[in-house]
């Protein structure tokens, strides 16, 4: 015991010995911990379906409003990276979980944040009866809906793109599973994966109107939080409060950039594959608080060195085993390949026993014309996506490289990205209705742009995530061989990024399939302005609580996005896998 004792906590007693900034970091944990106790026991309440809750425009409300939304925004968080670092790791390490994962997920990203919630919202409510936390759940879950896919492909492609030789290191010093999950696996991952959840934190902000301001078969429940706040200043055509909102998510985001990113990409900076020392260019203060204080550093130790325990608990680990006294006769075995095929024809049974009760349900209460008006409606939608996915692509990749490869201009542009990745399209509303009306422009055009707000920005944080992770010595090496222009793209920049480029325009388009739902329909006040398309249609059908109308549009919508997966970005991916590893 006194040796473990001495392994965790080394340090003499005048380490222990707090100075002021301890205190200061002390105060910092307080406060958090004070604001998720006051807000959790709000979240707790007596509630009843058809009960209002008090909302207020008064900006004195949206601090309490802010920490309701934020605890929301990091529950949902939490749960996104357990899912990806679990199911990513599946699917990345076996193919018979891929042949499952990859499609689920291409469906479950096609599904909008208002099919979810018009499914999962009686669920939540049936679970807890009589309390506030089936809607807050089901708001949490909309929210999940929004950061976990990408971040789940971004743990995906980076796990299918290691490099053999750090593959082969693994295998040189005989590290398990479990080790190798977490020395090679999670560290090779970790650049990606943050700049990822950083997106989905700010994506989450982009559908937090949708998610805290439910409004499903004619009920409508609005959380208290600054989705509800921006809803109620969009119906009431409130701009004085709509300036309130974006002031607040703008001091939000800095203050968790500051204490929870801007931190993490520091210490992420060791993780990056590196053959020649790099040099140490972005800066944390509370990095730098936390070197300077005395106990928490300490408490900092002895949790570093706990982990590192668990990693290399004996109990944890794969040992050696002898090879079985009891083996099936050849007879007996069962080949791959059989084992295979009978996994496919499972995979393939239920996708087309599901498709056609699917159907079945569709034809009996919708007639074939409105079946085929409403893919042509997604049709028209398909275009403009593919469209904007083009023009962000060549906006975003060339700023992307520039910036990743300049560490001291990321730390300036990272907090910015992130304010303009989190802006509601609904905030646009009232300047695109007023300029439509005011010179009479053409809805099916100048809404569609309000698809792209949120989404491109998945392109810009992989391509920034991808160029930054180059490492810096193949960089040099293109300097010495004189690579210019179009030549430099073509052999460094463009292959070094591709595999990010796929996740974040994979993500985007998705992404931009959900935003049609908020960009087709837009309100301000008591004008309302509709495009044609697929969005428009399922926000139409959501409001009244039509579900075989409801059912119909995500449908197609998962039909449509399916068939862009398979038929084009899986192709991207299985190319970056193949040729534009890191070897």
């Amino acid at each position: 015991m006194k040796n473990n004792q001495q392994y965790f906590f080394p340090h003499k007693p005048e380490a222990w010995r707090p100075n002021p900034w301890d205190f200061i970091i002390f105060f910092i944990i307080f406060a958090i911990f004070f604001a998720l106790a006051s807000i959790g026991g709000d979240m707790n309440t007596p509630y009843e379906v058809g009960e209002t809750l008090p909302i207020t425009l008064d900006p004195r409300a949206l601090p309490g409003y802010g920490v309701r939304t934020v605890i929301r925004m990091f529950i949902a968080m939490f749960f996104s990276l357990v899912f990806a670092l679990t199911i990513g790791t599946l699917a990345a390490k076996y193919k018979r979980a891929e042949r499952v994962i990859i499609p689920a997920i291409d469906i479950l990203q096609s599904v909008p944040i208002l099919g979810f919630l018009s499914i999962t919202i009686v669920g939540f409510i049936w679970l807890f009866p009589g309390s506030l936390l089936g809607p807050e759940f089901a708001a949490i879950f909309a929210i999940f809906t929004s950061q976990a896919w990408n971040m789940m492909l971004s743990v995906y492609q980076s796990l299918k793109t290691v490099p053999d030789d750090l593959r082969e290191a693994a295998r040189m010093f005989h590290l398990s599973a479990w080790q190798r999950f977490w020395r090679l696996d999670i560290p090779f991952a970790m650049p990606s994966l943050l700049w990822n959840t950083m997106m989905s934190m700010s994506g989450g902000w982009f559908f937090l109107v949708a998610a805290e301001a439910i409004s499903v078969s004619n009920q409508e429940i609005m959380l208290p939080g600054i989705g509800s706040y921006i809803a109620m200043a969009i119906e009431r055509a409130n701009l004085t409060a709509v300036g309130y909102a974006i002031a607040a998510m703008l001091i939000i985001i800095l203050l968790y950039d500051q204490l929870l990113f801007r931190p993490l990409i520091k210490w992420s900076e060791k993780f990056k594959a590196e053959q020649a020392a790099y040099d140490e260019t972005s800066r944390s203060w509370v990095l730098s608080l936390l070197r300077r204080a005395h106990f928490w550093r300490v408490i900092g130790g002895a949790i570093g060195r706990s982990i590192d325990a668990i990693i290399n608990c004996r109990w944890l680990l794969t040992k050696p085993t002898a090879k079985p006294t009891h083996i099936l006769p050849p007879a007996l075995r069962v080949p791959s390949k059989v084992m295979n095929l009978f996994w496919d024809f499972i995979i393939y049974a239920v996708a087309i026993g599901s498709f056609a009760i699917f159907v079945n349900f569709i034809l009996q209460n919708l007639n074939f014309q409105e079946v085929a008006h409403v893919f042509y409606l997604g049709a028209i939608t398909a275009v403009r996506i593919v469209v904007l996915i083009i023009i962000a692509s060549l906006i975003w990749v060339p700023v992307g490289v520039w910036v990743g490869m300049r560490p001291k201009v990321a730390q300036i542009v990272q907090p910015v990205a992130q304010f303009l990745a989190a802006f509601p399209a609904n905030l646009l509303f009232p300047l695109v209705v007023l300029m439509i009306v005011k010179y009479s422009l053409n809805i099916e055009i100048w809404t569609t742009p309000l698809m792209i707000l949120g989404t491109q920005w998945y392109i810009l944080f992989n391509v920034i995530a991808g160029a930054s992770s180059l490492p810096k010595d193949l960089y040099h090496v293109a300097e010495n061989f004189g690579l210019k222009k179009w030549l430099w793209w073509k052999r460094l920049a463009l292959p070094a990024i591709f595999p990010f480029y796929i996740t974040g325009a994979l993500t985007a388009a998705g992404g931009a399939w959900n935003a049609s739902i908020v960009a087709e329909v837009v309100c301000w006040g008591d004008v309302t302005l509709i495009a044609t398309g697929l969005g428009a249609y399922i926000h139409e059908y959501t409001e009244i609580g039509d579900f075989p109308r409801i059912a119909l549009g995500i449908g197609v919508m998962c039909i449509y996005v399916i068939a862009f997966n398979r038929l084009f970005w899986q192709k991207l991916y299985n190319r970056a896998e193949a040729r534009y590893r890191l070897n």
